[in-house]
């Protein structure tokens, strides 16, 4: 079996695949600093409610954006699942060429999703990944990542808001029923999503204007991508596990190597 790790600035999510089958999924938070034997309990709690154990699992994939949890993260693979892990970046095999002027400042979360992307839905195609940050990726019929927008995530936005206006509340993130806010709580709610919703439908129509891409596909993932992409036409396919998908398929292609 394999487990798949995506190392994101807010949440580490694991994934068991047997073969191309997703067994279990897993999140836990990557802003608490923990130790190898911290995440190494974690891990072995997450196996047995699997009915799996550390022997069963033949190799480790990450995709990391947080440098500084990768010490304590990988030791806990070594010691608990005794594998070592292989770290998704620029020079894996992915089935996507990177021709844009630094390859290697590509986060490992948008190569993920581009190489999943560009695999399960085809090309050309855009990228969405709304996580901490909202990622745009372009990637050609050719699988050739051409170009990247990145912008405040969601989550983002709404901190900025009640951290930095005394007497704004903390809301929870969702849809109200008009963008015609009637309250506080209604009004920064109508702000933070009709504000993506918008965001995200002139970021797609300008991408497919200046790379000449009208008939493109637009695939979006992450926690809270589902409230924009039902929210819109822009978007065509919502996949909440696509990250996870993509640890596996750039699994198949490097196995060899791992």
């Amino acid at each position: 079996m394999i487990m798949a790790v995506d190392v994101g600035n807010t949440n580490i999510t694991l994934g068991m695949f047997k073969e191309k089958n997703l067994m279990g999924s897993y999140r836990l938070t990557s802003k608490r600093p923990r130790t190898s034997d911290e995440y190494g309990s974690i891990l072995q709690s997450m196996l047995d409610n699997t009915g799996i154990t550390a022997d069963d699992v033949d190799a480790v994939i990450i995709a990391s954006v947080v440098p500084k949890v990768m010490h304590s993260l990988v030791n806990s693979f070594r010691k608990y699942i005794r594998v070592e892990p292989f770290i998704v970046n620029y020079e894996a095999e992915t089935g996507i060429k990177f021709v844009t002027e630094n390859p290697a400042q590509i986060g490992a979360d948008r190569i993920v999703d581009s190489a999943a992307g560009y695999a399960l839905y085809g090309g050309p195609i855009i990228v969405i990944d709304f996580g901490t940050a909202t990622t745009y990726d372009l990637i050609s019929e050719k699988g050739e990542f051409l170009a990247c927008v990145i912008a405040p995530g969601i989550q983002i936005s709404a901190n900025a808001m009640w951290g930095e206006a005394a007497k704004l509340p903390e809301i929870e993130i969702k849809k109200p029923k008009s963008i015609l806010g009637r309250d506080t709580v209604t009004s920064m709610q109508a702000g933070v999503v009709y504000g993506q919703i918008g965001q995200t439908e002139y970021m797609v129509n300008q991408m497919k204007k200046e790379a000449g891409l009208e008939n493109i596909k637009v695939v979006a993932t992450g926690g809270l991508g589902s409230i924009i992409a039902n929210e819109t036409d822009v978007i065509q396919t919502y996949d909440p596990l696509l990250t996870l998908k993509g640890l596996q398929i750039i699994y198949e292609m490097n196995k060899d190597r791992i």
